[in-house]
């Protein structure tokens, strides 16, 4: 079947009212689940999984496909308004998002993700819907060699183009970071790493509980000093529907960081075992690598809230691109989406294609549609949403404790992720005051786990040597760009000597 029949196919099966209805009710749980801090995505898909059984496998899969799609809106919510991300892959919108929310452009910043996710969203289906075999198959291609140079050119990004930051900083953040992401249990031996004997450090830290103190707690902490000297400035945000086209003017000047970070993010998501939070975080470096001014990063930059969010969505998509062509799926969400194949009796590959045809398109169909329904929600709520910003902060603050504590303590039903948030409020709060970015930490820390396992596999390939990383087609080049930008701030160094020398002579 060609993919316009195909297309047509699946828009006839989404817009039965049996499936709309099942879509619609992802999409708004989906919202709803990304709000909460802790739980995500993956999480919701997994909860809802065993009640799919009870309805048809075309809505089922509408259905938790929609909640997906609506987990990606509503992280947006709580990183951009109250700096504590709801979703991991949202955690990068709390770098500009929030800064952008305290200087009364909270609208701005809310609409501004929302149209960058439809946007990704609707460049990411065509490309799902024209090409998915071939770019399943080329996927797999990519090796441990290609993956770990895609990881390194990440970190390399904060070193190369700080953000005010010393280089020196940002390499202590990225290192603690790593330490942080290495304790628990080793990836290949299965043995203790830097527990110390303590059997709740097996598990390791959770990377939202950190996220939540490092930025919300720390946020709070701030503010709180800055009311007692009585220099706190009140989030206010006057919202309207201005702040819509004011959006689309935005994504409008920056196209082509838009398609590129779009391009990037589905990229990241068709490759097996990533998914949107890694994508996300390369968006933002993306963004600021390409940026005529990144000293504004940090402080507030609309791009630091496009490109994540158009990458994090475009992987989502581009996930479920090996799941259902070739059965391996890309991301852990779309992991649970194919454990729900097997239990409908279904068995991904280029056979459901022919075997299931109204099924493959149906779920094709949903990626337009479910992205539709949630960017009007999110649209049609973001004044109501954005009026929380208007709110005295003396009363929003016991409610963002409460919801980070909550969110916190909803991952492993432990309280060890609560002493977790607070521990890394106060340091963030340290950090904050001596001035090292709590970027890169969190960036480590996320993409340590991959980045370790990715090496780990390029050694054992290379049988000891990492020169496997440099003697491949893509591993190379990749890897020679990250070490340039690993290598800039020295070369900046030199060269403004050099200026400095021939002014005085």
């Amino acid at each position: 079947m060609d993919p316009i029949s195909g297309l047509t196919l699946g828009f006839s099966q989404v817009f039965q009212p049996y499936n709309l209805t099942f879509l619609f009710i992802g999409v708004v749980l989906g919202l709803v689940i990304g709000v909460l801090p802790g739980l995500g995505g993956t999480s919701g898909v997994a909860i809802l999984l065993p009640l799919t059984l009870f309805i048809h496998p075309n809505a089922a899969i509408m259905m938790l496909a929609g909640l997906y799609w609506g987990a990606l809106y509503g992280g947006v919510i709580t990183s951009i308004l109250f700096n504590i991300p709801g979703e991991p892959w949202s955690a990068v919108l709390v770098f500009d998002g929030h800064p952008l929310a305290r200087a009364g452009r909270a609208g701005l910043a809310l609409t501004t993700a929302f149209v960058s996710s439809l946007f990704a969203a609707f460049v990411s289906n065509v490309l799902f819907t024209f090409f998915a075999v071939p770019l399943a198959e080329f996927a797999l291609g990519f090796g441990p060699p290609e993956i770990f140079a895609i990881m390194l050119m990440a970190f390399a990004t904060f070193v190369g183009i700080g953000e005010g930051s010393s280089p020196l900083k940002t390499l202590i953040m990225i290192t603690a970071g790593f330490l942080l992401g290495a304790v628990g249990l080793d990836l290949v031996t299965g043995q203790p790493r830097l527990t110390f004997g303590t059997i709740t450090l097996l598990t390791g830290f959770n990377f939202v509980p950190v996220t939540i103190g490092l930025f919300g707690i720390a946020e709070l902490l701030v503010s709180a000093e800055e009311q007692a000297r009585e220099k706190v400035e009140e989030i206010k945000a006057r919202l309207g529907w201005y702040d819509l086209v004011a959006a689309v003017r935005e994504v409008g000047r920056r196209l082509w960081l838009l398609i590129a970070a779009t391009l990037m993010g589905f990229w990241v998501g068709v490759m097996p075992g990533t998914g949107a939070t890694p994508a996300s975080f390369m968006g933002y470096g993306l963004a600021r690598q390409y940026s005529r001014n990144p000293e504004r990063f940090g402080k507030g930059a609309i791009e630091g809230v496009m490109a994540p969010q158009a990458a994090a969505d475009a992987a989502g998509i581009g996930s479920l691109l090996p799941m259902v062509t070739l059965g391996v799926p890309g991301s852990p969400t779309a992991a649970v989406i194919m454990a729900g194949l097997f239990m409908w009796g279904l068995i991904p590959g280029p056979k459901l294609f022919q075997e299931r045809p109204d099924f493959v398109w149906g779920l094709v169909g949903s990626l337009y549609v479910g992205h539709l329904i949630g960017f009007a929600l999110c649209i049609l709520a973001t004044p109501l949403l954005a009026a929380i910003m208007r709110v005295p902060y003396a009363l929003l603050t016991p409610f963002i404790v409460m919801i980070s504590i909550l969110g916190a303590y909803a991952i492993n039903n432990s309280l060890f992720d609560v002493w977790v948030v607070l521990i890394f409020g106060l340091v963030g709060y340290i950090l904050r005051k001596l001035k090292y970015p709590a970027a890169p930490l969190i960036v480590a820390l996320v993409l340590g786990d991959p980045t370790e396992s990715a090496f780990r596999q390029t050694l054992i390939m290379g049988h000891g040597s990492p020169a496997i990383l440099f003697s491949r087609p893509i591993s190379g080049p990749l890897m020679g760009v990250a070490i340039l930008l690993f290598l800039l701030p020295l070369i900046r160094a030199v060269l403004t000597r050099r200026r400095a020398q021939v002014q005085e002579a």
